[in-house]
């Protein structure tokens, strides 16, 4: 028997650095902390478990928590034919040694609606279904603060628990010790304790989902491993699931589910789709029986990297480290199987436990787990419809959290089978966020193993780092550049990553700030960069409070405000929708009326059937163009120009690509985002600096509001449109690259007299705000209608044109609004940052998802879907007859409601009236 004590002093500071990654393979069995595994049931057998059908609705690839969770909901839901295969016994590959933890609180509202399901489904539904105990454990989670930063964000999240009815209570040092006697809290700033925070069996879980699933017609085959996918072309070319190949025979189905874990890049590559995520060894230790443990809650040590989770009468202690080791050739044949504890790598861990919980140093540790875990570039699951082929679905890289995410990711995905999309906003998870034939990281990455690798390393390292608002990665940059990136760089722009992206955040005074080479922050024997500007000013944003580049952001926006700035937007999606059915195709796919003469530019949105919006984007009508130009290409038929945020822009091809298959309309996509930049020109002095640059006459009358000209600037063709994403007048050149710093230099020359500067997206956000414009996926998501966030005017109700979502559209309004966006101020100057709970004359309503600093009208800026607690329609009446307060942080601060924004209300700056 080791001890705590003795493993630490056995770890020596002047070893040699461990290799960088592992391809060995699991040694003998080590032992996990559970009464009962799924290993010995049916022991020795390789048959299937039972006969495969002929056909199936839908296959399910992957018997753990993932799996059996999908299986039991696509039942529940009422899909017949529903077959999982499993090709070892349930929970073979790494739920059998997961820890089981589940945290009801996380930094955004879906995740937090996910583990409130994933905890119903354990703790309620199934033994109600079954009368068999999952092996749930209700024992209470406490997160432990080191510091005010820490605390801070517990903080938030208590706050946004309250909107959910997520009870918690922030504990002081001394209240924290009568709770936890054997905790150290000498270092202690405070504890976040949720009481109903708890443990799950995962053999417990996965065999109680499986008793369920098969009560209700699916079928669950163990001993069966796949062997291949069949993929068929149909006849518009559409790559679509045919049928599963196995050992034992093969079933005939139109969907496959992933959910493979850790080998579900080799079984996406059985159908050609790829499956961006990396396999890992993930560890804990168990230890011996540790006197007045008993009954104590789980224990999150952020600070310190550590988890402490109850095992009975003893511990189970794991964490993440900056060091992990990579799983490089995983083998096909690994099942309920566990590596040997690289000590070297999992110290720290110890260290941080037996600072925390101090008799752990003279308690003997029973066993090790150190089993395999995927990880992901951006620390989210992987799922939906993979876009390679139609009918594979993704239900994978769960971070070591497929336990406690899997109830909730469970429910959606069954939904996403069924009905096309999932009921919660889940872009955050979606493999679809992407450019053609990838995913939602471009393929420029999913296809570079060094960016998967960096980013997944990072994710994992920086697991328990606080969430600031403004953080940015540090791994895998400097991957996609615009045209004026080296141009701005030289001027001290600081960069934000965005699905690879570099785009401007702000701009540093003080000179430049190089995105350096990834360090891994010194893992691997590798030195750590020294001097580092670009870390440091990330740095000094670490902060809940307003950051100390504030004043750099107020500068660009009242520039902005009162004469003009140049935005760099080039990473903005930029899409041709051409051909034959051109029109047709628009006039289902978007919700205004797009089909205007050329020349015109329409904001509009694109929706889904329930009425959510997919998409917010401009619409151009253009005329054929020259062969081989970027900016008016040649074509047949109509032709339509999209722009469209860069963040999302992949999103955007997916939902266009799939619904012209499902239409089956004659018209193609083309993506033109790399081939053109994009200048956006704004401030009341934007016409009088323009106009010295653009051959064109820029008055109201020639260039009005919501229009387009192929035009010339500095002897180069361009795009411009006369538009704005921040409230004033200003125009939007769309550049060829090649081009790009001509114009840029041009005007930014004519517009030097007059104060021209450069400005980021830290001051777009502010500047957006201020006026009321919607951030995509902020304050406006795939789960939320035109009605309910304002944008009734986007939708051609009036008009006899069908569009994509019109029918639901039409039922809301015929039955009412029941969830409304509502924009609020406070008169004190706050930062706020979203997840902000709203109280409504004493109760709360809803909560903020987007917030930020006004700088024009001097206040904070934030905006939230609220309800009736009663239960009725939220009508403009409703909004402005209540007394408002939002809380931040366990403070409420007094709030106004408005229903127009409370800058500009009657829209005259952007139309040139000053």
């Amino acid at each position: 028997m080791s001890y705590m004590s003795r493993a630490w002093r056995a770890a020596a500071p002047w070893r040699n650095p461990r290799p960088f990654s592992s391809a060995s393979g699991p040694t003998a069995r080590k032992s996990v902390p559970y009464q009962k595994t799924l290993q010995e049931e049916g022991a020795g057998s390789r048959e299937p478990s039972q006969p495969l059908p002929k056909s199936a609705q839908v296959v399910v690839v992957g018997g753990g928590s993932l799996g059996c969770q999908t299986t039991y909901h696509l039942a529940k839901m009422g899909v017949s034919g529903v077959v999982l295969l499993e090709r070892d016994r349930l929970t073979s590959g790494t739920t059998w040694h997961t820890a089981g933890l589940l945290w009801q609180l996380r930094p955004s509202d879906v995740e937090v609606e996910l583990l409130a399901h994933t905890r119903d489904v354990v703790s309620r539904d199934l033994p109600a279904e079954t009368g068999l105990h999952t092996g749930w454990l209700q024992n209470g989670g406490l997160f432990i603060a080191s510091n005010k930063q820490r605390l801070d964000e517990y903080k938030r999240l208590m706050s946004l628990g309250k909107v959910y009815g997520v009870e918690s209570h922030v504990l002081t040092p001394s209240q924290t010790k009568d709770l936890y006697p054997l905790m150290n809290i000498d270092d202690l700033y405070g504890t976040l304790y949720v009481p109903k925070d708890g443990t799950m069996d995962p053999a417990g879980t996965c065999s109680t989902l499986a008793r369920a699933a098969t009560a209700r017609g699916a079928t669950i085959i163990e001993n069966c491993p796949v062997t291949g996918i069949q993929v068929r072309t149909d006849d518009f070319g559409v790559k679509r699931v045919h049928a599963v190949e196995t050992a034992h025979g093969t079933i005939q189905t139109p969907c496959v589910v992933n959910c493979a874990g850790v080998w579900a890049r080799a079984l996406g590559r059985l159908a050609g789709v790829h499956v961006p995520l990396v396999a890992m060894h993930h560890a804990y230790v168990v230890t011996e029986r540790i006197e007045g443990i008993q009954n104590m809650p789980n224990v999150r040590d952020h600070d310190a990297s550590v988890y402490l989770r109850l095992q009975g009468d003893a511990l189970s202690v794991g964490g993440y480290e900056s060091n992990p080791i990579f799983w490089e050739e995983v083998s096909e044949k690994f099942a309920f199987g566990l590596f040997d504890l690289d000590w070297d790598v999992f110290m720290q861990h110890i260290e941080g436990a037996v600072n925390r919980v101090p008799v752990l140093e003279k308690t003997g540790i029973k066993s090790t787990v150190c089993g395999p875990e995927s990880f992901t570039a951006d620390h989210k699951p992987l799922m939906g419809e993979a876009p390679e082929v139609r009918g594979f679905f993704l239900g994978c890289g769960f971070n070591s959290a497929g336990m406690m995410l899997g109830g909730g990711c469970g429910r959606e995905l069954a939904h996403w089978i069924i009905h096309g999309r999932p009921e919660k906003d889940m872009y955050g998870y979606d493999i679809r966020r992407m450019l053609p034939s990838s995913r939602r990281f471009h393929h420029s990455l999913t296809d570079n193993n060094r960016w998967i690798r960096e980013r997944s390393h990072e994710s994992y390292a920086k697991n328990y780092s606080v969430v600031f608002p403004h953080d940015e990665p540090l791994a895998g940059r400097n991957v996609r550049k615009d045209p004026l990136h080296e141009e701005l760089l030289r001027q001290g722009c600081v960069f934000q990553e965005r699905h690879g992206w570099e785009r401007p955040g702000w701009f540093n005074p003080g000179g430049a700030a190089p995105v350096l080479d990834y360090d891994y922050y010194g893992a691997y024997g590798r030195q750590r960069h020294s001097d580092y500007t670009y870390n440091r000013l990330l740095g000094d944003e670490y902060t809940f409070d307003f950051p100390p580049h504030h004043d750099i952001i107020k500068n660009e926006c009242l520039t902005c405000r009162n004469a003009l700035a140049l935005f760099d937007m080039s990473y903005f999606g930029k899409f041709y929708l051409v051909g034959p059915e051109a029109t047709k195709a628009a006039d289902w796919l978007f919700s205004a009326d797009v089909s205007k003469a050329p020349g015109s530019t329409v904001y509009t949105c694109m929706l889904n059937r329930q009425g959510g919006v997919e998409s917010d984007l401009t619409v151009s009508r253009i005329s054929p163009g020259a062969p081989g130009s970027p900016v008016a290409p040649t074509f047949e038929g109509d032709g339509y120009y999209l722009a469209i945020g860069g963040a999302v822009a992949q999103h955007n091809w997916s939902h266009i690509t799939t619904v012209l298959q499902d239409m089956k309309f004659q018209c193609k996509l083309l993506d033109c985002s790399e081939e053109l930049g994009m200048m956006s020109i704004q401030g009341p002095l934007s016409r009088v600096v323009l106009q010295e640059v653009l051959d064109t006459d820029l008055s109201n009358e020639a260039f009005p509001f919501s229009t387009h000209k192929i035009t010339t600037a500095a002897g180069c063709q361009v795009r411009a449109m006369r538009l704005s994403f921040v409230g004033e007048m200003g125009w939007e050149l769309h550049v060829p690259r090649a081009d790009c710093v001509k114009v840029y230099r041009a005007v930014m020359e004519a517009g030097a007299r007059h104060g021209i500067a450069n400005a980021g997206y830290r001051a777009i956000d502010s500047l957006s705000i201020e006026k009321g414009y919607r951030h995509w996926h902020a304050d406006l998501r795939p789960d939320d209608t035109p009605l309910e966030a304002g944008l009734a005017f986007t939708c051609k109700l009036k008009s006899s044109i069908p569009f994509l979502g019109r029918e639901a559209v039409e039922a809301q309004k015929a039955k009412g609004i029941f969830r409304r966006l509502v924009c609020f101020t406070t008169e004190e100057k706050v930062p706020m940052f979203g997840l902000e709970a709203v109280w409504r004359d004493g109760k709360v309503v809803g909560h903020i998802r987007r917030a930020d600093f006004g700088f024009a009208i001097d206040k904070t800026i934030a905006y939230g879907y609220i309800r009736d607690p009663a239960g009725g329609p939220v009508s403009l009446d409703f909004v402005k007859s209540g007394s408002y307060e939002l809380e931040r942080m366990g403070v409420t601060f007094p709030a106004r409601a408005h229903t127009k924004s409370p800058f500009d209300p009657d829209n005259k700056r952007v139309k040139g009236f000053y």
